[in-house]
């Protein structure tokens, strides 16, 4: 039997690859943002900002704070990559949203498991949609400039499709990845992000399961993913394997706009092992960035039986601008 000996949670936003001097990038795309999702509503920029003046985020800006705030995470990186190298698992499960950099409007899974050869990153091609600022030159920092096949585990992959099928998840699945956004018929930012910041370049045999945390109408409900992460701990338990697993979860926390409280919660919730307290927080808090930690919610479905027990290596709120927009960075091991 297969044993699950480590899981992580990371998140992957722009900002953690972009430098501090380079944030304000990623203020003027929230300027133009029409939805700012905040405690389940959208709002623009100039009414967030109205909204939220007496929390004065003012206080939170500016280039000292701004280079604090990235390097604790690049710390906080550093230490996840170092667990990752010392556990040295043989084979990962990664849980990641796809922003339509592989599936698009014409046929969007909620949830679909991957499990060809191999799977490749790449940059965007010719033709691609123009993104938002900041965008390019944060994708140059999850993959590299050139077209790299990483190992797929696809056995396994096999497996745990077949497993959610008996247990009545009706799971989309894929062995090779359609053009998407960037026409280039690659894995999204999600899963080249851990490739690169977690495993350094040196990819393991892996099964990328991908949510729609985004896109309306098919989000899977935060309950759902739990139960999906426990399904997939069946799967992992019956797989006729002695290889060791990790469980891996990237995106979030809380995002565009950084609401320290449902993040709390949340953390609190994977903790304590809580699905009830996850089930119970109002989905409709979950939309756009924040919609991310659904990738969470499942990893820590897999990880609710056994013994390891979750670490936060550290919970980053990096404020880009006076309305509280940025991204909330959690990091976080179950050992």
């Amino acid at each position: 039997m297969a044993k699950i000996i480590l899981g992580m949670g990371t998140s992957h936003s722009p900002q953690l690859t972009l430098k501090p001097e380079q944030w304000e990038l990623r203020k003027k795309a929230d300027q133009h943002n029409p939805e700012l999702w905040f405690n389940g509503k959208p709002y623009r920029f100039d009414e967030l900002r109205e909204l939220r003046a007496e929390n004065h985020f003012e206080r939170e800006l500016g280039f000292d704070k701004f280079q604090t705030r990235y390097s604790a995470c690049q710390s906080a990186l550093d230490e996840l990559g170092e667990t990752f190298a010392r556990y040295s698992p043989d084979v990962a499960i990664i849980f990641g949203d796809d922003q339509h950099e592989a599936f698009l409007d014409d046929n969007l899974p909620a949830l679909s498991v991957y499990w060809g050869q191999t799977i490749d990153t790449a940059p965007p091609a010719d033709g691609a949609e123009d993104p938002e600022p900041g965008i390019m030159d944060a994708i140059r920092g999850h993959t590299q400039d050139h077209r790299v096949s990483h190992p797929v585990q696809s056995d396994l992959g096999e497996h745990i499709i077949k497993t959610l099928i008996r247990e009545e998840f009706d799971v989309a699945h894929s062995r090779s990845l359609p053009a998407g956004a960037h026409k280039n018929h690659a894995i999204g930012h999600a899963f080249g992000y851990v490739y690169r910041r977690i495993m350094h370049d040196e990819v393991i045999p892996h099964v990328p399961v991908l949510l729609n945390t985004y896109f309306p109408p098919n989000q899977p409900t935060l309950n759902r993913c739990y139960e999906l992460g426990k399904a997939v701990r069946k799967a992992i338990d019956s797989w006729d394997s002695d290889k060791t697993v990790a469980i891996i979860a990237s995106g979030g926390l809380t995002h565009f706009v950084i609401e320290e409280d449902l993040d709390q919660a949340v953390i609190a919730a994977f903790k304590a092992k809580d699905q009830k307290a996850l089930a119970s927080l109002p989905v409709e808090r979950f939309e756009s960035g924040t919609s991310e930690i659904r990738n969470w919610v499942a990893a820590a479905g897999v990880l609710d039986a056994g013994e390891l027990r979750m670490d936060l290596v550290d919970y980053v709120p990096c404020y880009r601008s006076e309305a509280g927009t940025g991204c909330a960075m959690a990091f976080a091991r179950w050992t």
